[in-house]
């Protein structure tokens, strides 16, 4: 919930935003039901992460996602669906991917507590 967030943390998140596309949690599930090719990755934290995430989802924290992409996805034209707690973080690495040359990002608005509130499935597989 954007009122837990800093005023200047939020502006980042604002600013990346104008540069980044979004995608709504019913989209993204609507890719995963009709079976598009595209990478879904979970930013959040490692306790995050085990605590529950959206089957068949790739992990790569935001600690480590620009460290790690491109040896993890060295193509940067691959569709990358990104997703955090409630879309910010995800906001700031899809902005971040973008400037290392990835193509094919967005980011999922809402996050985890979208996805969790619409009942859809998870895992801690």
């Amino acid at each position: 919930m954007a009122r837990h967030h800093s005023p200047r943390f939020l502006q980042l998140v604002h600013d990346a935003r104008q540069r980044i596309r979004e995608l709504s949690v019913d989209q993204v599930k609507a890719k995963l039901d009709r079976g598009d090719s595209f990478v879904l990755i979970d930013v959040r934290e490692e306790s995050e992460w085990a605590q529950g995430h959206i089957p068949g989802a790739m992990h790569l924290s935001k600690g480590i996602i620009e460290r790690d992409i491109e040896t993890r996805l060295p193509d940067t034209t691959t569709e990358l669906v990104l997703y955090c707690g409630g879309g910010y973080r995800s906001a700031l690495v899809a902005d971040n991917l973008q400037k290392m040359g990835y193509t094919n990002v967005f980011s999922m608005d809402g996050g985890w507590r979208g996805w969790c509130e619409r009942g859809y499935p998870a895992t801690t597989d």
